[in-house]
């Protein structure tokens, strides 16, 4: 491969999954040791929850309800995450009241923002609003932190008003569902190769190494 040749990496991910922003880190970090590559990111909606109230659940209710999660198994899984963020350097910052969201109107930004060149800037912005700053995804929230990135406010708000992007949503997470995926994150490269979960650095690095010659 020459210097500086595009590779596109499709990542899965829902904005409220944690091990999504550790292996968004681990591929970051496998790009930096690899600048040969000039990697084309695109982020792809699954929600891992679609049909969760607007309000929201607390998040260590909704863990127990859905993977049996104890107590103490929350608060050690909780530090785990916290340190494995750390390497990776995305802060964590866990509190007891932390709920779960709805997730559909971040993904409905986030395919806006495909062509926008600051649709990674964005999926951070809505990871460190969930994850370090302790805010939901209520409309003003999101309105704000379009702005943040730099993108168009007014046509976001039409956006999430006219909700002209949810079917679309809907229809792409149905597609990966159907190509049999069960959860995230899952990079996909060139649309050949696919890494599902939070791989070592050293994963990420042994495929970026296929497409260097």
């Amino acid at each position: 491969m020459a210097p500086n040749n595009s590779l596109n990496i499709d990542i899965v991910s829902d904005v409220v999954c944690p091990w999504c922003v550790i292996g968004f880190g681990r591929l970051q970090k496998a790009l930096k040791d690899n600048k040969q590559i000039d990697a084309n990111i695109r982020w792809h909606p699954f929600e891992l929850n679609p049909h969760m109230a607007d309000q929201g659940e607390n998040l260590r209710q909704h863990l127990t309800e859905k993977y049996g999660t104890t107590l103490q198994g929350s608060i050690k899984a909780r530090a785990m995450l916290t340190e494995l963020g750390k390497e990776v350097g995305f802060n964590f910052n866990y509190f007891d009241d932390m709920k779960m969201f709805n997730t559909h109107q971040c993904h409905q930004l986030l395919l806006w923002a495909l062509d926008s060149g600051k649709q990674t800037q964005l999926a951070m912005a809505l990871f460190e609003k969930f994850f370090t700053y302790q805010g939901n995804f209520s409309q003003e929230n999101l309105l704000g932190i379009v702005e943040k990135v730099g993108l168009d406010t007014e046509q976001a708000r039409q956006v999430l008003t006219s909700q002209t992007l949810s079917p679309k949503v809907k229809e792409i997470q149905s597609q990966w569902r159907q190509q049999g995926l069960q959860g995230v994150p899952a990079f996909i490269f060139n649309n050949q190769d696919i890494i599902t979960g939070a791989q070592d650095i050293t994963v990420f690095e042994q495929q970026l190494a296929k497409y260097i010659y």
